[in-house]
Formats: C-alpha cells, structure tokens, sequence
C-alpha cells in the first residue's frame, strides 16, 4: 500500500536578533510595518519567543529592492 507524502520546504525561523542583523531597522518600526502589512508577520513560539520565517524576509527585502518607492519624510515635499 502506497501512501502519497506531502513534500513541503523546510522552514528556516530566524529570532529578534538574527532578524535586526538582517534587517537595519528598529523593532519600533519592524513592529508598526507588521501592523500595517508591509512587513512579514512574527510567530509566536512561546508567550516570551517569537521569531520570523528567514524565507519572507529575504522575499520582503527582494521586494524593497526592486521597489520604486521613495522614502517618506513627514515634512519634505517630494
């Protein structure tokens, strides 16, 4: 009897602190672009852990880089 398996990819989680070497970014404003959407979502591990797939955040900054967005300053007209 043959059983067909799923092959899913492994799932590679990165901590807070493996993320902020990858990402220049205070937890402040990884926190609020989470909250908007505009930044991959944590998951928590444990109710002090949480921790982020390594995989969307690669994708996250491939897509900063290809984007044509400028950055925003409260104040500066563009």
């Amino acid at each position: 009897m043959e059983t067909a398996h799923t092959v899913r990819p492994r799932t590679t989680l990165i901590n807070r602190k493996a993320l902020l070497k990858i990402v220049p970014l205070s937890d402040r404003s990884i926190y609020n672009m989470e909250k908007r959407g505009d930044f991959p979502k944590r998951i928590v591990l444990t109710s002090r852990n949480v921790a982020w797939d390594l995989n969307e955040v690669e994708e996250w900054i491939e897509a900063r880089k290809a984007s044509t967005d400028k950055a925003y300053r409260p104040g500066k007209e563009f």
